[in-house]
């Protein structure tokens, strides 16, 4: 399965009172696993940047003055993101901006039914805890020291550990109902998932034997330990 971790950075909070994508990020990962394949662009907004928005990702106006319009990389962008599951922390937030660039820009929007949103997942996951990006970092013991300013290829590269973390992991290799995954990987999982056709050779000394066998008579007549050890 193809999914595409994506983030933006704005020079604000609503793109319908003036405020525009100024970057977009994203890493394609692949049945779990990162590809290496990203999208990444820099965005002209066509208007000034705010302070606010400035001391959080840090790209100024005339930094911006010469990137590309919105309008003239969106094809490439939804060529990019085709057929892909897009995972987004606070999807509602950057799918408003992108749905907004892409109607302005007499493109398709992007549908909700593509849409994965991580800051529901752990919601629903770690009630009533700190569920913003870095929280989540170092929740997982993930390294986000680089993180100095937000930045929408780093941020969407954490994203791709933090997703893969909140579905349990990397187990793509670990799927054997995956009829992608060769006949002999499901051998192999199912093969040391088999129970032992003998016991292992114990580990006790005699004497931490003849120690155990005293202290299990202290136990009475008919100690559990004797129905536990029959079962075992």
């Amino acid at each position: 399965m193809r999914e595409i971790m994506l983030d933006t950075e704005t020079t604000g909070l609503s793109a319908k009172e003036g405020d525009r994508i100024v970057e977009i990020g994203c890493v394609e990962i692949i049945d779990r696993f990162p590809t290496g394949e990203v999208y990444h662009q820099y965005v002209n907004p066509e208007r000034s940047m705010p302070k606010p928005a400035f001391d959080v990702h840090g790209l100024s106006q005339e930094f911006l003055s010469d990137k590309p319009l919105f309008v003239d990389l969106a094809d490439g962008f939804l060529e990019f993101i085709n057929g892909a599951k897009l995972v987004i922390h606070n999807a509602p937030f950057d799918i408003g901006f992108l749905n907004f660039e892409l109607e302005q820009a007499s493109r398709p929007i992007i549908a909700w039914t593509n849409v994965i949103d991580t800051l529901q997942m752990a919601r629903q996951k770690y009630p009533g805890a700190a569920n913003n990006l870095d929280a989540l970092c170092r929740r997982f013991n993930i390294d986000n020291s680089s993180r100095e300013k937000h930045g929408a290829l780093l941020d969407s590269e954490l994203l791709a550990e933090v997703y893969l973390e909140l579905i349990g992991g990397h187990q793509g290799g670990f799927d054997l109902g995956n009829s992608s995954r060769s006949g002999h990987e499901g051998e192999e999982q199912l093969a040391s998932s088999k129970p032992r056709t003998k016991p292992l050779a114990s580990l006790l000394t005699s004497e931490e034997h003849e120690a155990h066998e005293a202290f299990v008579k202290t136990l009475g007549d008919n100690p559990m330990w004797h129905k536990i050890s029959s079962n075992s």
